[in-house]
């Protein structure tokens, strides 16, 4: 590996980053406050070697994902349960009512199934078999029932078995799932006082959400009312009571819901969603619902988008963002402000229901990446760009994540660009410097990498980046930022890329990254390059379409023809609809489709490009980068493509370890062989 200005003998042992460095991280996940609000449940991942795997080969790649449930009442957490699964996986903890006992998943028994666990003392009680395995638990408010998920014991094999498959719906596969089987998963209930498990509810389409009311009479659940609905994104929240097997259709929306939240009168229901005849421009938003399925917005004067949007690498397993009712009057949530993310409180006020948001747990250089709450007793996670993600109970950290890291994070630098919308953030992450004992002391100029986020409508901010990390102390000066497009500041600062994609979002990137050049002398500007991933895998490419002021690139699962990709992606039915007001399948709009596809111009590119992606990735499929490279090798572009067997989207950010690492070798490798001193 080359890297610019490095001592031969840097390695990570030494206090620097290094692709290996991941191996030593811990990933909390999920946290579950108990019921009486003094304990918290969490899962703890690890990387570990697989024992199930060869051993007598060196050069097959060991480690995996382990997780354990782990219990804390204020002080240091313990392991509750030890993963001795297949792959050792136990996850999704929930707390029963009385807070006697804990309902986990685990793949102790193959795929994974639920278990229950007495805490004053016993065994894990397995109680599903279920061939397709078990999902989306939950007790009833009274502890009678356990709902969940599952496709029962259906175990599709064809594609094991090599046999054909008959598609007869624009809906059959999805990025992470694959195939989608031919009967969405059933709502079952377990009658925890009989022992009897039924089948409650085979729905027609997915349920993408539900939460029981609050006097344990039924669910509310979130689904589509037809298949066209699905494909638009369009979705209706029904109500479901026991002893029926058909929902019943509360309201009439037609746009995307999710995350209900039944609120205590047991009557009315918060749903996080956009509202009526919006696009995926929209910021999502809060609404209340009434007993006729009627939807009002409540945080109407606050203009910042509903949940966690933004990036971080430390994100494997679940974050829980359900919004809470601390009581009648408050709605408690996550908001993204910026770069970010804290917990709020959404006032009830007055007949028209306006709500007014207040801070209840906001730190503007921290993200809470999710949270659970019993009144005002809280668990939640949270990070920043120097600290990885922690867990917390009630104020108090009770995981100490950070012990385990071999280096000494570095810390980002604000830097800021206008336009006529205003003022836009961003960050540098400059290699120590001068005098900084610690990872690859840079005393001169260091190349400089323009980093563009995905989404588009997410955001850079102060989550952790084990990945800038790496790159800072590998000798790389780091840029990334939130042009217009991203969110966090506010609906204009959104919307203002519709229908142009790659015009006022590359002047905004091209922008900052002048304004890091000005900033930062440290940043030497005749070595340049521009990475980024999915819409950043886009706008990769398209720079280096339109200009050639970078000297190196990498395209990460990226986009380069928008007509392919919408007859191929799993979103693609819509997508350029809500983006950029056209579609590929209406003839009309192809013309301008290729006109904003990089594959275009790919005849203008010069800069050496590695292109990364995924063979399983249906959200920007693979097609998208065999005809990017193969553009780029009829034009005689030094290129390389580097294809990852068995993983999705999210290769980045939960791919298998050693597959995340060996992605991280070739960014640097790719990178120090045209940017070194």
């Amino acid at each position: 590996m080359s890297t610019p200005e490095a001592p031969a003998d840097q390695t990570s042992t030494s206090g620097a980053a290094a692709p290996e460095t991941l191996f030593a991280f811990q990933f909390p996940s999920d946290p579950q406050v108990s019921p009486d609000g003094r304990r918290v449940a969490f899962v703890m991942t690890r990387i570990a070697e697989a024992s199930d795997r060869p051993t007598d080969d060196p050069d097959y790649s060991r480690p995996r994902y382990r997780s354990r449930i782990q219990l804390s009442d204020g002080g240091p957490a313990q392991d509750l349960t030890f993963g001795k699964g297949t792959d050792g996986l136990d996850t999704a903890p929930l707390w029963s009512p009385d807070g006697g006992s804990l309902a986990f998943l685990s793949d102790r028994a193959g795929r994974n199934q639920l278990f229950l666990l007495p805490l004053r003392g016993g065994e894990a009680r397995q109680f599903t078999t279920f061939k397709a395995g078990v999902s989306g638990a939950a007790f009833s408010p009274d502890g009678r029932y356990l709902s969940f998920l599952s496709g029962g014991d259906a175990h599709d094999r064809r594609d094991e078995r090599g046999e054909a498959r008959a598609v007869t719906s624009v809906r059959y596969r999805s990025n992470g799932r694959g195939m989608l089987p031919g009967q969405p998963a059933g709502l079952y209930l377990h009658d925890l006082q009989s022992g009897e498990t039924v089948l409650w509810c085979a729905p027609a389409l997915d349920i993408a959400d539900y939460v029981w009311r609050p006097d344990s009479g039924g669910v509310l659940l979130v689904s589509s009312a037809s298949e066209e609905a699905a494909v638009r994104w369009q979705q209706e929240v029904f109500e479901l009571e026991l002893g029926q097997e058909t929902p019943r259709q509360l309201t009439r929306w037609a746009a995307p819901l999710g995350n209900l939240a039944a609120h205590p009168d047991g009557v009315r229901f918060a749903a996080v969603g956009r509202p009526p005849g919006s696009v995926n421009t929209e910021d999502l938003h809060v609404f209340l619902f009434g007993p006729g399925g009627e939807g009002t917005r409540l945080d109407v004067g606050w203009d910042r988008p509903a949940g966690n949007i933004v990036a971080g690498d430390l994100h494997v397993g679940r974050f829980p963002d359900r919004p809470v009712w601390a009581d009648s009057h408050t709605l408690r949530l996550l908001y993204t402000v910026g770069g970010s993310v804290g917990l709020f409180d959404l006032g009830l006020e007055g007949v028209s229901l306006e709500g007014t948001v207040t801070p209840c747990l906001h730190d503007p250089r921290r993200v809470v990446t999710g949270f659970t709450a019993i009144g005002d007793r809280l668990a939640h996670i949270s990070e920043s760009a120097t600290e990885p993600t922690e867990v917390y109970l009630n104020g108090v950290k009770v995981t100490d994540c950070a012990a385990s890291l071999p280096f000494t994070p570095l810390s980002p630098s604000l830097v800021t660009f206008r336009n006529e919308l205003g003022e836009g953030e961003g960050w540098v992450l400059l290699p120590p410097g001068p005098g900084q004992a610690r990872g690859t002391v840079q005393p001169g100029q260091v190349p400089a990498l323009l980093s563009i986020h995905g989404g588009p409508h997410t955001a850079y901010g102060h989550g952790f980046m084990h990945e800038f990390q790496l790159f800072a102390q590998a000798g790389y000066g780091v840029c990334y930022s939130n042009p217009r497009g991203s969110v966090g500041y506010g609906q204009r600062w959104s919307d203002d890329i519709a229908g142009r994609w790659g015009s006022v979002d590359m002047a905004d990137l091209l922008s900052f990254f002048d304004a890091a050049l000005a900033a930062q002398p440290r940043l030497d500007a005749a070595r340049t390059g521009v990475m980024g991933g999915s819409y950043g895998g886009f706008m990769t490419n398209w720079i280096t379409s339109q200009t050639g002021r970078f000297q190196v690139a990498v395209t990460d699962r990226s986009i380069c023809n928008l007509i392919s990709f919408g007859g191929t992606s799993d979103i693609g039915m819509r997508f350029w609809d809500d983006e950029l007001g056209g579609n590929f399948q209406r003839s009309p709009d192809v013309p301008k489709l290729w006109d904003m596809s990089p594959l275009k111009y790919v005849e203008r590119v010069t800069t050496p490009t590695l292109i990364i992606h995924s063979l399983e990735d249906l959200r920007c499929p693979v097609e998208q980068a065999e005809q990017w490279f193969a553009g780029l090798q009829l034009h005689g572009v030094e290129s390389r493509f580097v294809r990852f067997p068995e993983e999705n989207h999210e290769l980045s950010r939960s791919g298998r370890p050693d597959r995340r690492v060996r992605r991280l070798q070739e960014y640097l490798d790719w990178i120090g062989a045209h940017l070194k001193a």
